[in-house]
């Protein structure tokens, strides 16, 4: 007696694709889908158990929902000229409605009652261009692990610092006018007016110093911040 056609809805459906390089743990996401209205057990099983680990393996899938499963690859020696051999199946069966042990289920299930899917593994190593690609994009990937906090502490530091420039673009400002004030009153008197005038110079450098300063770090904050937020 042939067995009943899959009832879960697998995406993918036919290859779990892994991205390499495989120096570290890759993981593939594969999505199970119940569209019945009734409640489905599974089962995850792989011919090289020893190179995954899957989480979770098994389960039920409320009618009408879905679930995600992370397949993880070991890492490993990658050969490019050895094909990938390694296949799972996700094995499933409908849940009795007055099901209290998964494993008896199992267990007593009968084999025209079961009912799988087989996917098969291909491993992709990335071309140099691709990462170099991959390199440019690292920002963008590493902001993913900042979480609103950071993002705000970020934002909130931008605002003081777009101020501190206000203030000190402001005070720039005033010092300019006191100092013109303050020559136009000695103007009658040539060395108090030259020691002025040096004062005046050298702290309209340094004020203009710090305000570039400020200014080209807010600058490199806000291409940040705008990276962050592509």
């Amino acid at each position: 007696m042939a067995r009943p056609e899959q009832v879960l809805v697998l995406e993918p459906q036919h290859e779990l694709k892994f991205r390499g390089p495989f120096t570290d743990v890759v993981t593939a996401t594969l999505k199970l889908t119940n569209p019945t209205d009734r409640n489905v057990c599974f089962k995850v099983k792989t011919t090289a158990p020893r190179r995954y680990c899957v989480r979770p393996n098994s389960g039920i899938i409320d009618a009408g929902t879905s679930i995600n499963i992370s397949v993880m690859l070991q890492p490993f020696d990658y050969d490019p000229n050895e094909k990938s051999k390694h296949k799972f199946m996700v094995q499933s069966l409908l849940a009795p409605y007055d099901m209290t042990d998964m494993e008896g289920v199992w267990k007593e299930a009968k084999p025209e009652e079961l009912m799988d899917s087989k996917l098969r593994c291909t491993f992709d190593m990335p071309l140099e261009n691709d990462k170099t690609t991959e390199h440019s994009v690292l920002p963008k990937s590493a902001s993913a692990s900042l979480d609103d906090g950071e993002v705000k502490k970020i934002m909130e530091e931008c605002k003081r610092l777009q101020m501190e420039v206000q203030r000190l673009r402001e005070e720039n400002k005033q010092i300019r006018e006191d100092d013109g004030l303050r020559k136009r009153k000695v103007a009658s008197v040539a060395p108090h007016s030259s020691s002025s005038m040096v004062t005046s110079a050298v702290r309209d450098e340094g004020l203009s110093t710090r305000v570039l300063a400020l200014c080209v770090l807010f600058f490199v904050i806000g291409v940040i911040i705008g990276k962050l937020l592509l």
